[in-house]
């Protein structure tokens, strides 16, 4: 048992999964921070000397800080934007290596084929030359 629980831990899966929420926790961090301190005081500067974190308003006995929510939402949205050009990045990357390695595909069967080959391995039709 301890074998199976080893070789899970140390698949790279799950630890491609823990070191993404390591940095996606630190990122978050730093995100928070971006916004608390320097975004929100501006946007306050802005609005007229707005503090978005005061902001709240009491309904009967309960106090609902809005002006914290709406720090949530930036958070939420400088980090979307982050993985978004992220995951856009490493997509323009990964159609780069695929556009290099152009595969040579049979015309009539189109099933990929060595770009060496004369005739299709799949269908043995004879293969044009390019």
């Amino acid at each position: 048992m301890w074998k199976e629980f080893k070789e899970f831990v140390l698949k790279g899966n799950v630890m491609s999964l823990a070191i993404g929420i390591i940095i996606g926790a630190a990122f978050t961090a730093i995100v928070t921070s971006l916004v608390d301190d320097i975004l929100i005081p501006v946007i306050g500067m802005i609005t007229g000397g707005i503090d978005f974190a005061a902001l709240h308003v009491v309904v009967g006995s309960a106090t609902l800080y809005y002006g914290a929510f709406i720090g949530a939402v930036i958070n939420f949205i400088l980090i979307a934007l982050v993985v978004f050009l992220m995951v856009k990045g490493i997509n323009k990357v990964y159609r780069k290596k695929e556009e290099e390695q152009e595969v040579r595909k049979c015309t009539y069967c189109f099933q990929e084929v060595d770009e060496l080959a004369t005739r299709c391995p799949h269908c043995t039709s004879v293969l044009r030359t390019v």
